[in-house]
């Protein structure tokens, strides 16, 4: 069946009037109709839904072609969409189709009532037995399905939910991202679509700061609401992708919980060396601190964590889209950047109000785009202390992205003395369950088929795990014997219901890499120069003296290593993060290559 965007652009645009084509269509002639009880009243009355036979599926959340009782057809519509082009090709369709159009011939709706004939949640012997009772027990199952999701997900420690609707298959799928992998549990592996669709039309209506009335499947939206699940308030933070299938909607999930439940930085999994440069830049008057990671690797709380720090005596601003976590003392500010104009007008105003402040610290929530690369530059270059985050895949790249096309930040504006504090890039990986973890030679002796596949779930001989293992060894100084991996039947410690990809493990750990663009050589000069500063590489001083834990300068992948070498990581999950350990061999022969290779000196 073709869809409803496809008919739309079979049709010539509307005109005014002409053959065959009614009126433009004045709003001001549109019947409200504002609840159930008064569509039974309804003469001539409602019969049923004609959304199918137009093929209008698809905007039953805006517009909705009802049969009467007199055999004539209406529009039913919501206020803002009544009079819109949309509407008016549809009646144009209505008459082309030799239907006899209603007298009035459009009507306003709620956007429950809307949705529910338009589903046919609401028919004409419904209406007959009970006026209105349909609509709210309709809409209570789905608001009470739409929590259960929720649930679900809050109790299994779920960081998003993904609600993937297939608008033109029966069954659509719902996942969630569980210790960074993307599940779909048993209980939610097939779900009618037509459901899925009707739930997330209702979940809508109690969004927040969000970009549309009702819940629009052709286009992106996001916004955020609040649940409460097992007494605590979780912040469900929205965004919405139309895509070829039918709309895509994620739910970041986030426990609005006050900062004495935060985790420190060492609890977080950071190391004694890298937390004391951290707080060491935090000293210092002035400049950013910056963490990058990519989509989940846990920068939020990491940031909320360090905030949650800082003394009683300096003044914290936050500015965030919108609040994540609740920190003690901050003066936290929501600024809802949904894709409308009028919430970015809202951003630059809540700017100039910020810097009449006297504040000494801020948090900018995440710079991504021009606006927030001009906010970070008219903040830090007034001398505040600021802590943001940014999508970057390395702490050596924070100053190629925050320079690209898509934020605009001044290469000699990063390059300034003092500017740029401290980079820190984070990844989250699982830590291995204590109870259960196997040693690394099972690997190469093949005794458990399951737990021989690697980081891309693809099986190896016993040779080729013995080889891998030498590798990890060469590069590292780092014995087999020492390593431990993830036993995939789990125990009764790790186990969890329905969610047998998770056995194993017991939670995730940050590895990060940390660089003071000060004391790094050349770091700020190829700034100026335009060119890709280079960061931490790999320290030929391995393993790290066990006193000073790891040295705060390294890579993050090292990072993973030292803690794979404790036992912590299986270092399977390390490849898939950063990459293949051959890769790192063939880098570091290429980097000896280079430096022992002859240099041409110019001719005088």
């Amino acid at each position: 069946m073709a869809s409803f965007a496809s008919w739309r652009r079979a049709l010539p645009a509307p005109s005014p009037a002409g053959p065959g084509m009614p009126p433009r269509f004045d709003t001001a002639q549109a019947v409200p109709v504002a609840s159930a009880a008064e569509l039974a009243r309804m003469t001539p009355g409602f019969a049923r839904s004609l959304s199918a036979q137009f093929n209008v599926e698809a905007l039953a959340a805006r517009l909705c072609p009802v049969l009467l009782t007199d055999q004539s057809v209406a529009i039913f519509a919501l206020a803002e969409h009544v009079g819109s082009d949309q509407a008016d090709e549809l009646a144009r369709r209505i008459l082309q189709s030799g239907h006899v159009p209603a007298s009035p011939c459009r009507y306003v709706l709620a956007a429950p009532l809307l949705l529910a004939i338009a589903r046919n949640q609401v028919t004409a012997k419904s209406l007959a037995s009970q006026p209105g009772a349909r609509l709210a027990q309709s809409r209570t199952a789905l608001a009470d399905a739409f929590h259960n999701l929720v649930e679900w997900g809050v109790r299994n420690g779920a960081s998003d939910l993904h609600i993937n609707v297939a608008s033109h298959e029966p069954e659509s799928e719902v996942k969630y991202t569980i210790s960074g992998r993307y599940i779909s549990p048993e209980c939610f592996r097939r779900m009618p679509t037509s459901m899925l669709a009707d739930m997330l039309s209702v979940a809508w209506m109690d969004i927040s700061g969000g970009n549309g009335a009702v819940f629009d499947p052709t286009i992106e939206q996001q916004g955020s609401m609040t649940r409460l699940v097992d007494g605590r308030a979780i912040m469900l933070r929205w965004a919405s992708l139309a895509t070829e299938r039918g709309p895509s909607v994620c739910l970041r999930l986030l426990e609005r919980q006050a900062a004495a439940c935060l985790p420190t930085l060492e609890q977080l999994g950071y190391l004694p060396d890298q937390i004391g440069l951290i707080e060491r830049a935090m000293l210092s008057e002035g400049g950013a601190i910056i963490f990058a990671g990519t989509v989940g690797s846990g920068k939020s709380t990491t940031l909320a964590s360090l905030i949650a720090g800082l003394p009683a005596h300096r003044k914290v601003i936050t500015i965030e889209d919108p609040v994540e976590y609740l920190i003690p003392r901050a003066i936290q500010n929501s600024v809802a950047r949904n894709l409308g104009a009028a919430a970015h007008q809202n951003y630059a105003a809540k700017l100039r109000a910020l810097k009449r402040s006297a504040m000494s610290d801020v948090l900018l929530g995440e710079i991504r785009d021009e606006e927030t690369g001009r906010a970070f530059m008219d903040l830090a270059g007034s001398g505040v202390n600021i802590y943001t985050t940014v999508h970057a895949p390395s702490a050596a790249l924070v100053p190629e992205r925050l320079a690209s096309d898509f934020i605009g930040v001044s290469r000699d504006f990063l390059a300034a003395p003092g500017m740029l504090k401290l980079l820190v890039c984070q990844a989250l990986l699982p830590v291995l369950c204590a109870h259960c973890a196997l040693p690394a030679q099972v690997l190469a002796q093949g005794r458990d088929a399951q737990a021989g596949a690697d980081g891309g779930g693809r099986h190896r001989s016993g040779g080729q795990w013995r080889m891998w293992l030498d590798l990890i060894q060469e590069l590292y100084a780092c014995p087999a014997d020492s390593l431990r991996i993830r036993n995939p039947q789990g125990c009764p410690a790790c186990r969890r219901q329905q969610l047998p990809e998770l056995n194993g493990y017991a939670g995730r750990t940050v590895v990060a890499e940390t660089l003071e663009p000060a004391l790094w050589p050349g770091f700020l000069q190829s700034l100026r120069g335009a060119g890709t500063p280079v960061g931490p590489a790999p320290d030929p001083a391995w393993p790290p003296d066990q006193a000073g834990g790891h040295g705060a300068a390294r890579c993050a992948m090292e990072c993973a290593i030292f803690k794979a070498s404790q036992g912590l990581i299986d270092p399977r999950d390390i490849e898939p993060h950063f990459h293949a350990f051959e890769t790192q061999r063939r880098l570091r022969d290429a980097r000896c290559a280079q430096s022992s290779a002859p240099r041409l000196r110019a001719v005088p």
